[in-house]
């Protein structure tokens, strides 16, 4: 730690990047997002670069999720831009889908289907070829194997997360998002976790993770992004968000 407030990168009110958006995985400018009378999201700019990790830190209600299913093509944008390896998420949806791998933050398991009938699925749906030796592999990497022809209905939360991060990484996507992938999910877990976020930036994939444990997020993103009601208040390093002083100035961005 170097002992200094924390300074954000960018807060809410600043432009869009004048960077070309085309060169980064995720590209997000003016995100607006209203239910009925709610605004979900309020006017989000994010960018995360190829080969880069960002957290999403906030809040229950900050935005986060809600932000992370417009990217997956899940929730339409009510304003603004989403673009996930270059393609518009409203314009391109089914090429947007393509580029993605999507953990949610809950469902998106069929209870009375096994972890090998969802990765079979997914393998079909996206017309792999030779999917099979890198399933097994997660399936192991994740402490799945001996479960992998059980029906997910007798799953623990924990396990139906590390399974849900496994069919967010089995295509190998250029942007992998990870939302609250830590939640109940043993040190095994978290650490095979870990190794998938890693091994995605090192092929040049773009990672966003939603969460609320701070001390993990810091761990595996170069950088933090603070959701409050719906905005974006601050982009800052992940160094700056580690330990004591980090979970200060996080509370103070919070309030």
């Amino acid at each position: 730690m170097t002992g200094r407030e924390p300074q954000p990168t960018a807060d809410a009110a600043d432009p869009a990047d004048p960077a070309d958006p085309a060169d980064a995985a995720v590209e997000v400018a003016g995100l607006c997002v209203r239910f009925g009378a709610v605004d979900a999201v309020a006017g989000v700019d994010l960018r995360v670069e190829a080969g880069q990790a960002l957290a999403l830190l906030g809040r229950n209600g900050a935005g986060k999720s809600t932000t992370m299913r417009v990217l997956a093509g899940v929730v339409p944008p009510s304003a603004g831009r989403a673009l996930v390896a270059g393609h518009d998420v409203h314009a391109e949806p089914l090429a947007a889908k393509r580029a993605v791998g999507y953990c949610p933050d809950v469902g998106g398991l069929v209870p009375r289907a096994t972890p090998w009938e969802h990765l079979q699925l997914s393998a079909r749906l996206r017309r792999l070829d030779g999917w099979e030796p890198r399933a097994r592999a997660l399936l192991e990497q994740f402490d799945l194997g001996d479960v992998a022809h059980r029906v997910t209905a007798g799953f623990s939360h924990g396990m139906g997360r590390r399974l849900s991060v496994v069919l967010a990484a089995l295509h190998e996507p250029r942007v992998l998002l990870l939302d609250e992938p830590f939640d109940g999910v043993d040190p095994v877990g978290v650490e095979a976790t870990f190794t998938v976020i890693e091994d995605a930036r090192a092929r040049g994939a773009g990672v966003l993770v939603s969460t609320h444990l701070r001390d993990l997020a810091v761990e595996v993103c170069s950088e933090v992004a603070v959701l409050r009601a719906g905005v974006r208040v601050a982009t800052v390093s992940a160094d700056h968000m580690a330990g004591d002083e980090g979970a200060r100035a996080y509370r103070a961005l919070l309030a």
